[in-house]
C-alpha cells in the first residue's frame, strides 16, 4: 500500500464541486492501491483541461500520474498492456469527440478482451470521457457519444449526475476487473454540494466490504436513483440531463403536474426494475437525453419501457432528446440540447385525460 496521503479528513460538511469529488476519488484509490496508475493528455502538470487530476502528479509522483503523447489510440493501446501486466489505469480523453480515435483500441480490444481468453484476462480500465454540451465548446469539443460505448458488448458505462455520485462511481470503477467507460458531463463539473467527503469515504468503504463476487462488483453501483418522487409522469434521464429534467419538473409543478425524475446513473448495466417500478406508478414516461434520438441509448429505453410497462401505460412513451443533426457551434447548442420548455411541451402531448381514474395497477 502506498504511504502517500490524501488531504485532511472531516466529517463536517463543506462546498465540494463536482470535479473536485473527482479528483479526491482518484486520489483516494491511488492511496489505497499503487497499481492504480492515471495517465492522459495534460494530466500531470496542468493537472487536466478541467483541472480534475490537479495535485497528484506533485502527490504520488510521475510514475503515477504522468502526461501522454498526444494520441489517444496510442493511450488506449497502452491501457491494454498496462492492465494485462497488472496495473489498474486511468486514462483521460481530454474531450468526448477527441476519444474517436481510440474508439478502435476501445471496441475491438479493451471490449473483447475477457471474452476473448474465456475470462483469463479481465481489464480493471477506467475510461474517463469528459461529454456533453452546455459549455459552448468549439467543433470536437462537445459531443454526446455514450450510444457508441453503450452499444459495444463488454464495456460497462458510468455518468453520474451528483457531487456524491461522481466521487462513489468513480471509485467503483477502478475496483472493477471490467473496462468502464466513465462519461463526466461537463457542464457539472462546477455544480456545488454541501457533503462530507470522510462520510464519503466512509460508505463507499461500507458498501464495498459487503461486495462478495465480481458480479456483484458491477451490479453493486448499478442502481438508479428517484431524484424526484411524483404521480403523474416520469421523466427518465442520465448524467447532464438530471438537473435540466429537475428544473423542468419544479416547473411543471406550477402547473400542477407531479413528475417523478429517475436518475440511471449507470447505462450498462441497466436498472430497468426502477424505471419500471416509476412508469408502472405513474403510467406516463418522457425519456431525456442530449444525443441524437437516431438508434440512440434514448430510442433503447422507450423500447424497454414500451415492451415492459405496456399495460400501465396511458400514452406513448416520448423523448426529448438533441436533433439528428451533427453538433452545432457554440451559438447554436441552446437550440440543440434538451431544455425545460422542450420538456414540458413533451409532457403536454402525453394523452390526458383529467377524468379518467388510476387503477391500482398504474393504468389511467
Amino acid at each position: 500500500m502506498s504511504t502517500a496521503t490524501t488531504t485532511t479528513k472531516s466529517t463536517k460538511q463543506s462546498t465540494v464541486t463536482f470535479a473536485a469529488a473527482l479528483n479526491a476519488a482518484l486520489a483516494d484509490e491511488m492511496a489505497d492501491n499503487d497499481m492504480v496508475v492515471v495517465c492522459g493528455e495534460d494530466v500531470g502538470t496542468l493537472g487536466g483541461v478541467f483541472r480534475i487530476t490537479e495535485g497528484l502528479t506533485q502527490q504520488f509522483g510521475e510514475s503515477r500520474c504522468f502526461d501522454t503523447p498526444l494520441a489517444e489510440s496510442g493511450i488506449a493501446g497502452t491501457a491494454v498492456g498496462m492492465a494485462l501486466g497488472g496495473a489498474r489505469p486511468v486514462i483521460e480523453m481530454q474531450f468526448d469527440a477527441f476519444a474517436y480515435p481510440a474508439f478502435e483500441q476501445i471496441a475491438s480490444h479493451i471490449a473483447k478482451m475477457r471474452n476473448r481468453t474465456k475470462g483469463r484476462a479481465p481489464l480493471p480500465i477506467t475510461i474517463r470521457v469528459p461529454y456533453g454540451g452546455g459549455i459552448g465548446g468549439v467543433e470536437h469539443h462537445c459531443d454526446s457519444s455514450e450510444s457508441y460505448y453503450a452499444h459495444t458488448p463488454g464495456l460497462k458505462v458510468y455518468t453520474p449526475a451528483t457531487v456524491s455520485d461522481a466521487y462513489l462511481m468513480l471509485r467503483a470503477a477502478i475496483r472493477l476487473d471490467d473496462p468502464v467507460v466513465f462519461m463526466e458531463p461537463k457542464k457539472l463539473y462546477w455544480t456545488k454540494s454541501e457533503v462530507s467527503l470522510e462520510e464519503l469515504r466512509a460508505e463507499f468503504e461500507a458498501r464495498w466490504a459487503k461486495v462478495e463476487s465480481a458480479r456483484d462488483q458491477g451490479e453493486a453501483w448499478a442502481r438508479a436513483s428517484v431524484a424526484r418522487t411524483g404521480d403523474d409522469v416520469t421523466l427518465v434521464t442520465y448524467g447532464p440531463s438530471v438537473v435540466t429534467c429537475l428544473a423542468a419538473a419544479e416547473a411543471a409543478a406550477q402547473e400542477g403536474r407531479s413528475v417523478e425524475v429517475v436518475d440511471l446513473r449507470t447505462i450498462n448495466p441497466l436498472d430497468e426494475d426502477t424505471v419500471a417500478a416509476s412508469v408502472e406508478k405513474t403510467g406516463r414516461a418522457v425519456v431525456v437525453a442530449e444525443p441524437q434520438g437516431f438508434a440512440s441509448v434514448a430510442s433503447e429505453l422507450v423500447a424497454r419501457i414500451q415492451q415492459r410497462c405496456f399495460h400501465s401505460l396511458a400514452a406513448p412513451v416520448l423523448r426529448v432528446t438533441g436533433f439528428d443533426i451533427p453538433y452545432p457551434a457554440p451559438m447554436l447548442e441552446k437550440y440543440h440540447l434538451p431544455n425545460v420548455d422542450r420538456i414540458l411541451d413533451a409532457i403536454d402531448d402525453l394523452q390526458w385525460d383529467e377524468t379518467a381514474l388510476r387503477s391500482p395497477e398504474g393504468v389511467r
